[in-house]
């Protein structure tokens, strides 16, 4: 099944760069325009600067921010900013950080896989994606010839036998230990020794990976392998392209927390808003919910999480004044089918699944160009009502989060939910180690 190799990671030179927390950053799909600006004043050298640089209005074919990256990669190499490692290692990554009042610790394993395509269902993916993103992260591979930021990829620890190895490597010193000013700390081990290698390797070979977080990194990732072969020969099945970098983390770690993208929309006419209850009748049961009674909240968590199992539940807030609707779905089977026929029944009973086609879809006519509507994402309940209150948005849709079974569920049946359905949280940091293909 899959296959896991050390690599020579690329990090920073701490006898250079003193401070890590100031020059790793988040993966390019969570930077905006505002908090690019703000990596760029945090230090000269933050790995935006690779990851996801500036669009300047001169951009040309031979000058823009694919082809800067690639130049300040090289430039920091040779300045010694960033260091090769000697020896091919595997790295233990403990990503510490606060949820809800609560310190977690995600522990990963950052290595290099062997690219396969997804027929073979050895990397099993669980969400669609999109042309332009992918489009994105593959010339930035094509300019820097790098994997700069980590796949977020799952697996099964059966025995715990990969724990109990990973365990063993922490009584030693981590070669990257950092802590942010978010709350967030990092600390990183590299494990060289061939015997741990090996170890760790076997009992990862025995099962597929299931991509969490990164399917536009991985498909980019095959293109790229596709289109180096088309024009590399000969190849021998070993070049770097043929791998990807990957942090590995346990279906089960306790740290792998799943936060639920709630939708946002603006741009809706008034007409279809005034039309939208009688509509959402017909399909679900509503109950109305003062925003301002006591313990909402908890009276808002308890009634999505009740959704989880066994009934598809959502919650609405924009279309009633200081109240919250909570849209219970009246008959499953109807709404199946106003969903395409090819996604499994396991798809179609997904709460994600019923708000995307059913609502956004079918009552507001998101997709048909029927309105000329902006659909965004939030990944806090309070912060989605408020951004309705505020006038920001027209509506927000609540969701409850997806359970890894039910993720791993998916991707086993060979199907995808909708795009945005699941956010890991927090997102892995670009900057920490990376791989070169070159």
């Amino acid at each position: 099944m899959a296959e896991i190799h050390p690599f020579r990671g690329v990090r920073y030179n701490q006898s250079l760069v003193k401070d890590l927390s100031a020059v790793i950053c988040p993966p390019y799909d969570i930077i905006t325009p505002q908090l690019r600006q703000e990596l760029h004043r945090r230090s000269e050298y933050n790995f935006v600067r690779v990851e996801y640089g500036r669009e300047l209005p001169q951009d040309t074919a031979t000058d823009n921010r694919y082809t800067r990256s690639a130049a300040t990669l090289e430039r920091w190499l040779e300045q010694a900013v960033f260091m090769v490692d000697q020896a091919p290692a595997i790295y233990l990554h403990d990503h510490y950080f606060n949820h809800k009042g609560k310190e977690f610790r995600r522990r990963g394993i950052i290595a290099c896989v062997r690219l396969e395509e997804w027929d073979k269902m050895v990397v099993r993916p669980h969400e669609g994606t999109l042309v332009e993103p992918m489009n994105d992260r593959l010339s930035l591979l094509w300019a820097c010839q790098a994997n700069a930021s980590p796949i977020l990829a799952l697996f099964e620890d059966r025995g715990q036998r990969v724990s109990s190895l990973l365990a063993a490597q922490e009584q030693s010193q981590p070669i990257i230990s950092l802590s942010g000013a978010n709350g967030e700390r990092h600390d990183v081990w590299a494990i060289t020794e061939p015997e741990v290698i090996g170890q760790i390797c076997g009992s990862l070979a025995r099962q597929p990976l299931y991509i969490a977080d990164g399917h536009h990194r991985y498909e980019s990732a095959l293109t790229y392998q596709r289109e180096r072969r088309a024009c590399s020969s000969p190849v021998s099945g070993d070049e770097a392209f043929d791998f990807v970098m990957m942090t590995l983390v346990d279906f089960s770690d306790p740290g792998l927390i799943i936060l639920p993208p709630h939708r946002l929309v603006r741009g809706i006419s008034r007409t279809t808003l005034n039309e939208l209850l009688a509509k959402l009748k017909s399909f679900f049961e509503i109950e109305e919910l003062p925003l301002n009674m006591p313990d909402i909240w908890q009276q808002v968590d308890d009634l999505l999480i009740a959704g989880e199992t066994n009934e598809v539940r959502l919650v609405l807030f924009g279309l009633a004044q200081g109240r919250l609707l909570v849209l219970k779905l009246r008959n499953l089977a109807a709404a199946s089918q106003m969903m395409p026929y090819f996604h499994s029944e396991l798809y179609k009973g997904l709460d994600v699944s019923v708000l995307d086609h059913i609502i956004l879809e079918k009552l507001l006519g998101l997709s048909s160009g029927k309105e000329e509507a902006i659909l965004a994402y939030s990944y806090g309940r309070l912060d989605a009502v408020n951004k309705v209150l505020d006038g920001e948005y027209q509506l927000a849709f609540l969701l409850s989060p997806v359970r890894v079974e039910v993720i791993k569920a998916i991707a086993d049946a060979s199907d995808r939910m909708p795009r945005k359905s699941t956010y890991f949280y927090p997102k892995l940091p670009a900057g920490l180690v990376f791989h070169r293909l070159g």
